[in-house]
C-alpha cells in the first residue's frame, strides 16, 4: 500500500512538472513592472527633480535636508535650471551648480509623487 502510494504521489510530481515546462510563462520578470519602475528607469542613474523624494538627495553632501526640501516643494520643473528661480542662497546655488549634472528632469508621475512620499518616503538606512 505504500508503494503505491509513494507511486502515485510521484506521478502527480512528474505530471506537475510536465505541465509547468509545456504551458508558457504568464509572469515574467519584464512584465512585472509597474508606472514607478518605469518612471525610474526613464531616470539613467540620475535624480529626477520632479520624481524624487527628498532622501535621493542625501549622496550629495550639502543638500539634504534643507536644499532637498526646497527643490521638492519647489516643482514641477521644465529643465534642472528651472531650479535657480527658486528663492535659493548663494551658498545653495553653488551646491546645485556643483552637482547639476547628477539631476534631470521629467513629466511628474503621481505613482512617484502621492501624498507625503516626496518629503517622507519610508526608506530608512
Amino acid at each position: 500500500m505504500k508503494r503505491l502510494l509513494a507511486w502515485l504521489m510521484s506521478g502527480v510530481v512528474l505530471a506537475g512538472l510536465l505541465v509547468t515546462l509545456l504551458l508558457p510563462s504568464t509572469a515574467l520578470a519584464e512584465d512585472r513592472r509597474n508606472v514607478a519602475d518605469d518612471k525610474i528607469a526613464e531616470t539613467a542613474g540620475k535624480v529626477d527633480l520632479n520624481n524624487s523624494s527628498v532622501r535621493r538627495f542625501q549622496q550629495y553632501p550639502g543638500m539634504y535636508p534643507t536644499l532637498a526640501g526646497k527643490i521638492v516643494l519647489g516643482g514641477p520643473y521644465q529643465s534642472v535650471d528651472d531650479v535657480l528661480k527658486l528663492d535659493l542662497t548663494p551658498r545653495q546655488k553653488e551646491l546645485f551648480d556643483k552637482y547639476k549634472a547628477n539631476f534631470t528632469v521629467t513629466p511628474p508621475s503621481i505613482a512617484l509623487n502621492e501624498g507625503f512620499d516626496r518629503i517622507n518616503d519610508g526608506v530608512y538606512r
